[in-house]
């Protein structure tokens, strides 16, 4: 089945969600390793409407976080995208970079390989001034994920939509501008 994809990275598809992937995702987001950073897993259910906001976010803003398959496999391995984040903080309303992957899919290089086309979408494509990414002080994986791609922390916050979770609350922010990119990829 040949999938029409959004946009591609060397080895990687970006696409909108499907109700055909609410299995697969569902399987990842109750895994306790992949969802350590989190407060909790996800149910089937959580997941669903997950998948629904991400459309209907999709349907908005003509970007989210995709659901991301490896192009010479066809393999679903997670996301990896953009979302507009508006809870309130000293830095949003702002468009948020983030990735979630299936355990198989770690350590291979696809979250920074993804993250990097899709700053490349951010300010190419749909040109933003500034992306910021976010991620709780303990999840070393991606801050370093975040340096890789250029980013430089710019604050630790107490996460407004985390505070009944007081060991997930402190999270870090990264940015990085337009203006910085085009320095490093130019």
């Amino acid at each position: 089945m040949e999938i029409d994809y959004i946009f591609t990275s060397r080895r990687l598809g970006f696409r909108n969600w499907s109700t055909n992937d609410l299995n697969e995702f569902a399987k990842m987001n109750a895994d306790e390793d992949v969802m350590k950073h989190f407060p909790k897993t996800l149910t089937t259910k959580e997941t669903s409407e997950f998948i629904d906001r991400l459309q209907a976010h999709f349907e908005k803003h003509s970007y989210n976080y995709f659901a991301v398959d490896i192009l010479e496999t066809g393999d679903f391995i997670g996301f990896i995208g953009l979302a507009y984040q508006t809870y309130e903080s000293e830095f949003t309303p702002a468009v948020d970079i983030g990735w979630r992957l299936k355990k198989k899919a770690w350590g291979r290089g696809y979250a920074t390989e993804g993250a990097k086309r899709c700053l490349e979408l951010a300010f190419t494509e749909l040109n933003l001034d500034q992306v910021i990414a976010t991620c709780t002080r303990q999840n070393v994986n991606s801050e370093q994920v975040m340096k890789k791609i250029g980013m430089k922390k710019v604050s630790e916050f107490k996460h407004p939509k985390l505070k009944e979770y007081p060991e997930y609350e402190v999270c870090l922010c990264y940015e990085i501008s337009k203006s910085h990119w085009s320095k490093s990829n130019g």
